[in-house]
């Protein structure tokens, strides 16, 4: 098997939050190669070791560096594009410049083959009972008279490969109704709203703290010929900016948002806000052992009968209010 070799740049302060972070999305294997840690070694090897090697004395010197390995397969782009996702959201909160660069680079393929290289990867597919998800450089024969969703992801999270992507939609499919209002938190690509519209619903509105994602899933709408009047994209960060949060209020029959386990629990009350007596709040992007701590803050603002899907270590929750 063939891997992608992700070094994340930051401090030794930093190593503790990023590693937590990348635990949320799924990745639970990584090495570490930290400046302090080295010096601390040196000074308390207690004469155990007669000679260390000069190259792992530049280690002494060297700037601390999170390593992680993607298997090259379908799921590689999405998880790339989660953690520089992630990455972006710790440097915009980190004003002091704590936790360093944050930022990747990867060691199989260079920066700026990644746009094209992960393509090969991302191959059409069948979703559910009913959908069909398909780039748009890839022909897709459709004997089964499946909605056939077209999706380009670019740089944003979201081709449907992903196990919380597929758990929510299949779970969008199963529970939307014709001529429901969704509000999609956390848009990246558009693909659960898109998905939404083409299976059924009236309007959404796609929410994503990233302009790049608000405005792919705005591309990718258009692209499966959604009229623009029936589906709105905003960038923003509705927990800290009040007046995007006033802007798409209003009563949603649906509300989708697959992010990770500390962003649904810190936005517990917005969904509560947002959504219709029984509506249907459909939250993923969750790992397996967090699970229960999420469904737990969500039955504490309101939100009854969870319905759980796991699949591979990830886990959807769809609730009623």
């Amino acid at each position: 098997m063939e891997w992608t070799e992700v070094n994340i740049y930051t401090t030794t302060e930093g190593i503790e939050l990023v590693c937590s972070k990348l635990f949320d999305i799924g990745i639970k294997g990584f090495s570490i190669k930290d400046a302090e840690d080295f010096k601390e070694f040196l000074e308390n090897k207690y004469g155990r070791w007669d000679y260390i090697d000069d190259d792992l004395m530049g280690l002494s010197e060297c700037e601390t560096c999170i390593t992680v390995y993607l298997p090259s397969n379908e799921q590689v782009a999405e998880m790339l594009s989660s953690i520089k996702t992630m990455l972006r959201d710790m440097k915009s909160a980190d004003t002091e410049g704590i936790y360093g660069r944050l930022e990747p680079e990867l060691a199989s393929i260079r920066e700026e083959d990644w746009a094209n290289n992960w393509k090969q990867y991302f191959k059409p597919f069948k979703v559910g009972e009913k959908l069909a998800i398909k780039p748009s450089w890839e022909e897709y024969e459709n004997t089964d008279n499946r909605v056939i969703l077209e999706i380009d992801p670019a740089s944003s999270f979201g081709t449907g490969a992903h196990h919380t992507t597929r758990l929510c939609l299949e779970l969008v499919e199963k529970y939307l109704n014709e001529g429901d209002t969704v509000l999609d938190m956390g848009c990246g690509s558009g693909i659960l709203s898109i998905a939404a519209m083409l299976l059924g619903a009236d309007h959404t509105i796609a929410v994503d703290i990233e302009q790049n994602a608000a405005e792919t899933a705005a591309e990718n709408a258009a692209k499966n010929h959604i009229s623009s009047d029936k589906y709105k994209t905003y960038f923003g960060d509705i927990t800290s900016d009040s007046a995007l949060a006033d802007e798409i209020d209003d009563k949603y029959d649906m509300i989708t948002a697959n992010i990770v386990a500390d962003v649904l629990i810190a936005m517990k009350d917005y969904f509560r806000r947002y959504l219709k007596e029984n509506g249907i709040l459909i939250v993923s992007g969750i790992i397996e052992e967090r699970k229960d701590e999420v469904i737990d803050a969500l039955i504490s603002a309101g939100f009854k009968n969870p319905e759980t899907q796991v699949r591979e270590g990830w886990a959807a929750v769809k609730f009623t209010i």
